[in-house]
């Protein structure tokens, strides 16, 4: 018997075995929490890589106008129409 726990290697295989006797059901789980991590670790480190870079190039990007316009405005329809999207129980 004291030869059992006299090397690393049989207390590692124990703990093995017991992680996927209790865990096996919340594996599957742990994995995909710990690939989503390294996704997003990866994208923040490739963000921090470009982000000097990407300055020039958005400086020049907000000089760009567009032009917006109101589509479907209640005002609007209720000024054309007389209806409102309100109930008439609610209208002031």
């Amino acid at each position: 018997m004291g030869r059992l726990f006299d090397g690393p290697w049989p207390i590692v295989i124990i703990i093995i075995v017991a992680l996927l006797l209790f865990a096996a059901p919340k594996l599957p789980a742990m994995a995909r929490s710990l690939g989503q991590s390294m996704r997003i670790i990866k994208s923040e480190v490739k963000e921090m890589k470009n982000d000097g870079k990407s300055d020039t190039k958005d400086s020049a990007d907000t000089t760009d106008a567009v032009e917006g316009r109101v589509v479907d405005h209640p005002d609007a329809r209720a000024k054309n129409n007389g209806e409102t999207d309100v109930p008439p129980a609610n209208r002031v």
